[in-house]
């Protein structure tokens, strides 16, 4: 599998810009790349001048084995155009 270096950077500028949690790319139905952020506390401070980036290459977790039945139900073509962000669970 070789991923092209062009999805790690896009990842990481959609995560700091947008202040996500964690970001997704389904390259193909085999094949996703994420990236999360690490959080201690579950908050994300605006403050902190350094960021912990971990990135996954693989095969898509349960969550995201739904989404790509979802998208091939759609007719959605491979890789999917759109980087999938989500955010910290808010407090209840």
């Amino acid at each position: 599998m070789k991923i092209p270096r062009k999805i790690f950077s896009d990842l990481t500028k959609v995560l700091l810009a947008v202040g996500a949690w964690k970001v997704t790319k389904y390259y193909t139905d085999k094949d996703v790349v994420t990236a999360t952020r690490r959080c201690y506390g579950r908050k994300i401070d605006k403050r902190d001048t350094r960021v912990e980036i971990l990135f996954k290459v693989g095969r898509p977790n349960f969550e995201e084995r739904e989404f790509i039945k979802k998208c091939k139900k759609a007719g959605e073509p491979f890789p999917v155009k759109r980087i999938q962000i989500k955010y910290l669970p808010k407090k209840k």
